[in-house]
């Protein structure tokens, strides 16, 4: 499943929208409301599986 997937599957009522955009050179990063929740490259790594949807989850407040 892509990453995706896996958000809009996870977090479908609270995404608004995604917004993927092409780069060059090994670049990865993700952020959440403006916010870096993780950067390939500041890391030097790829993200390991569920590591991308664990941080978004941490990061989102729980519906009241």
């Amino acid at each position: 499943m892509s990453l995706t997937a896996e958000l809009l599957k996870e977090y479908e009522t609270r995404i608004a929208s995604i917004e993927l955009i092409p780069s060059e050179g090994g670049v990865f990063e993700v952020t959440l409301d403006g916010e870096f929740i993780f950067s390939k490259k500041n890391l030097g790594r790829h993200a390991n599986a569920g590591e991308i949807a664990s941080l978004v989850k941490a990061k989102l407040k729980p519906l009241t």
